[in-house]
């Protein structure tokens, strides 16, 4: 089974689709020989001597009121059955009508007759030379027992069998090859369907590589269809990050240029004693500015190709004390614009699941955002699974809302920060999520995680087991 697997694996699409259709056809067809063969015999045989039993009846019937009596052709006999009665008193066969019993076929018949108390017809398959024109033929007999006593013989050789049993066999090929033959053209015409769109695919995502103008014609209502969307989709959004990123290069360019010419030249002043900003002091603290301004955006862009490659390689569990991290970052930020009032909701027995460095770039990224629009003030809470930042500054465009995390997008100020999409790969390599939105008078950056039901009920546990251990101990003080 293994070997057939691999040998279809290396086979085209198409050859796979085709080498099935056949499979089904030829398996279709053993079904045909090999279990509806047998099938056909049992019912050809069954309606022969169904034939034989009518023929009896109207025989039968005329015997029994007329005893003694020997018809001069036979009743309700179809072509080709032969009928005759034998009596066991004289031993003798009288043929009715047309036909004959040689002697094998006497011989054997009476020793039927005399080995079984033959009450209701009886049927027997007998193979018997009989006569020359039913030589080594097998031929169905039914046997009747008559009410004086003697015996009512039909016999139907099974040349007459076979030519029914051909009839019907021809018929159900024919018409079971004309339906394997359409079944065959609507596979060939649904297995074109199929190969032509992918093939569409494959020289559109060619051409994609390539860097060349490709159109993909295919809309389809299945899973091809998907599969063409997204490829579009993905066109459309790759070209768009493409453009996005080319001026990002540009803007991030000019960003570098500015501060290395604003230090080079303030440098060259210096050098030649002329201070550009009036004093030494001054013209040596725009220098340390830009120099400031340049080592941010650097470290923004170190810092983002290292969160290409973060992975989650902590152990399992909530080992991160989080209102320590956000207690370090906003002791060094909040000086920066020393006017916003920082409102704290934290909970200090909140832990996050994470490594601290990668962490604190999230809340120092957040903190710095809002410090960027803040007006006056600047709202952090710790909850558990949940850490929330807000400003009350303008809201953010809906357009913005729903591309803020990726890569390269403008801000609501044209920039291309960074920030946010370091925030995104940190949160989401470790398993949370992270959302911005528009509050009645503050924007609001959202970090969570959804728990499992089976994790909840666990921590409820764990919960209801530190209050009845805390009121255990509660107790003992008081008692003591």
């Amino acid at each position: 089974m293994k070997r057939i697997y691999l040998w279809l694996r290396e086979l085209s699409l198409s050859q796979q689709l085709m080498t099935i259709s056949f499979l089904t056809i030829v398996v279709f067809m053993i079904f045909l020989l090999a279990v509806l063969s047998p099938q056909i015999s049992y019912f050809t045989d069954t309606e022969m001597f169904r034939i034989l039993h009518i023929s009896q009846e109207s025989m039968t019937y005329f015997l029994d009121e007329n005893p003694g009596d020997i018809p001069d052709k036979a009743l309700g006999a179809s072509s080709g059955i032969v009928q005759g009665i034998y009596n066991p008193k004289e031993e003798s066969l009288i043929v009715i009508g047309e036909g004959i019993f040689d002697e094998d076929e006497i011989r054997q018949l009476r020793f039927e007759i005399e080995s079984n108390n033959i009450v209701d017809p009886r049927d027997y398959q007998l193979t018997l030379p009989g006569s020359s024109a039913f030589r080594n033929e097998k031929v169905l007999y039914t046997v009747s027992k008559l009410e004086d006593g003697r015996y009512l013989i039909s016999k139907l050789p099974t040349s007459f069998d076979n030519s029914f049993r051909n009839a019907l066999v021809n018929n159900m090929v024919s018409v079971n090859v004309l339906i394997a033959l359409v079944l065959f053209l609507f596979l060939t015409i649904w297995i074109a369907t199929l190969i032509h769109p992918l093939n569409q695919i494959k020289t559109y995502i060619d051409k994609i590589k390539k860097d060349e103008e490709a159109t993909l014609n295919v809309y389809r209502h299945d899973e091809i269809g998907e599969v063409a969307d997204a490829l579009r989709d993905m066109e459309e959004e790759l070209k768009k990050q493409n453009r996005e990123k080319q001026e990002m290069i540009q803007n991030i360019s000019h960003d570098l240029k500015t501060p290395i010419a604003t230090i080079r030249s303030y440098g060259e002043s210096i050098k030649d004693g002329i201070y550009p900003y009036g004093t030494l002091e001054k013209s040596i603290d725009v220098i340390v500015e830009h120099a400031d301004r340049l080592d941010k955006k650097v470290r923004s862009l170190i810092a983002l190709n290292k969160m290409d490659y973060l992975l989650d390689e902590c152990p399992e569990g909530n080992n991160l004390h989080m209102a320590s991290v956000i207690d370090k970052v906003l002791l060094a930020l909040k000086v920066i614009r020393p006017e916003i009032e920082f409102v704290k909701d934290i909970d200090e027995n909140v832990y996050f699941h994470g490594e601290e460095d990668p962490w604190r770039i999230v809340v120092e990224n957040l903190i710095d955002n809002a410090l960027r629009y803040a007006k006056s003030k600047i709202a952090i809470s710790l909850k558990e699974d949940e850490l929330c930042v807000e400003n009350d500054g303008k809201p953010i465009a809906q357009e913005h809302l729903e591309k803020l995390f990726s890569p390269y997008e403008k801000g609501t100020e044209g920039q291309f920060g960074l920030g946010l999409s370091i925030v995104y790969k940190v949160v989401t390599t470790y398993g949370y999520h992270v959302e911005a939105e528009n509050l009645q008078d503050a924007v609001r950056f959202r970090i969570y995680r959804e728990i499992s039901k089976k994790e909840k009920k666990a921590r409820d546990k764990e919960k209801k087991k530190t209050i009845k251990e805390t009121k255990k101990r509660e107790k003992k003080t008081l008692g003591s």
